[in-house]
């Protein structure tokens, strides 16, 4: 992508190594945990603060 940021470059980076691996990505907005075997979720509030990503595993 042009004029991205580092922060943003990173990102793109992690989203397509994640997608290499078998991960599906999601927004907090459209979380579906149904949608596969692995749950990328990115920026997930937790109690103590924002998360870049959270993975979710289900068997």
């Amino acid at each position: 992508m042009v004029n991205q940021n580092p922060e943003q470059i990173a990102r793109d980076n992690i989203d397509r190594q994640l997608i290499a691996c078998g991960w599906v990505i999601q927004s907090l907005k459209q979380v579906n945990l149904n949608a596969g075997v692995g749950i990328a979720v990115k920026e997930y509030l937790t109690d103590v603060g924002p998360a870049d990503y959270v993975l979710f595993v289900s068997y």
